[in-house]
C-alpha cells in the first residue's frame, strides 16, 4: 500500500514537473481528426511564422549607431523620444516618414487620440484624426513582427492601403494588430515620455511635438513653448483708480 501511494505521489509530482517546463513549440491546441491521427498544422503555421519573424534583423537598441534611422521626437513636455526605424520590415513606410520629417510635416502636431492602456496617436496636422499629408496613401506593408510595448504602427482607415502619414505607438502589448497594421519601427530612448503623452480623443491638453528630425540631422531640442501671460481680473477697484497725473 505504501509502495502504490507512493508512485501515485510520484506520478503527480512528475505531471506538475512536465507541464511546469517551458515548452519550445507554440501552445496551440491539438486537434484530432477523423482517422484519429493529431492534427499539427495550427502548430506548423506558428512556427513557420516565428521563423518568418527570425528572418528580420533585430532591433539596434543603440543610438549612437545609424543615426539615419532613428526618428527623434521632441515633445511639448520637454522631452525627447527616439524611435529606430526599420526598413527592413517596411521600406515604404519608413521612407515617408523621413520624407515627411525632413519637410517639417510634423512639427507642431498634437497626439489626437490617446487611449490609455492601448497607444497614443499623431501625424494628423488637423489635429482630428481626418487628416494627412498631400503625398498619396501607401500600400500596405504588413510584416510579423508583433506589436508590443513602444511598437510604432503606421494609423490607416478602413482601406488596407489607406495609411498617409498618421502613425500610433503601443502603450501595451496588443497583438491583435499584427498584420493588420504596417509596424515599422521601435521606441529605443525615453518611452517613460511616451507614458506620459495626455489621454482624450482629443485630448483637453495634448502632447504635442515641436519638432521631429531624424538623428543624422544633429538638430538640437527646440526651446520650450513660452507660458501663457497671466492676465489679472479687472476689479471695481480698478476701476475707480484715479488718473495718473501727467
Amino acid at each position: 500500500m505504501k509502495i502504490d501511494m507512493l508512485k501515485t505521489t510520484f506520478g503527480a509530482f512528475a505531471a506538475m514537473a512536465l507541464f511546469a517546463l517551458p515548452v519550445a513549440f507554440p501552445a496551440t491546441a491539438l486537434a484530432q481528426t477523423d482517422e484519429g491521427d493529431v492534427d499539427t498544422s495550427g502548430d506548423a503555421e506558428a512556427m513557420a511564422e516565428e521563423v518568418d519573424r527570425r528572418s528580420f534583423p533585430p532591433i539596434n537598441y543603440d543610438e549612437t549607431e545609424d543615426l539615419d534611422d532613428i526618428w527623434v521626437l521632441d515633445l511639448s513636455t520637454g522631452e525627447r523620444v527616439m524611435i529606430r526605424l526599420m526598413d527592413e520590415w517596411a521600406p515604404d513606410h519608413v521612407a515617408r516618414i523621413k520624407t515627411l520629417t525632413r519637410e517639417g510635416f510634423y512639427d507642431g502636431v498634437i497626439f489626437h487620440r490617446v487611449i490609455d492602456g492601448f497607444m497614443a496617436q499623431g501625424g494628423d496636422p488637423t489635429g482630428t484624426g481626418q487628416g494627412g499629408s498631400q503625398l498619396p496613401d501607401l500600400e500596405e506593408e504588413f510584416n510579423p513582427m508583433p506589436h508590443v510595448r513602444g511598437t510604432v504602427s503606421m494609423a490607416r482607415a478602413t482601406e488596407e492601403d489607406s495609411a498617409n502619414s498618421q502613425f500610433f505607438i503601443v502603450f501595451y502589448p496588443r497583438f491583435s494588430l499584427d498584420k493588420r497594421y504596417t509596424n515599422f519601427g521601435r521606441v529605443i530612448e525615453n518611452m517613460a515620455a511616451v507614458d506620459e503623452i495626455n489621454r482624450g480623443e482629443p485630448p483637453q491638453e495634448p502632447t504635442r511635438i515641436l519638432q521631429a528630425s531624424l538623428a543624422s540631422d544633429n538638430r538640437p531640442p527646440p526651446p520650450p513653448p513660452a507660458p501663457e501671460p497671466v492676465q489679472e481680473d479687472i476689479t471695481a477697484d480698478l476701476l475707480n483708480a484715479p488718473l495718473e497725473q501727467q
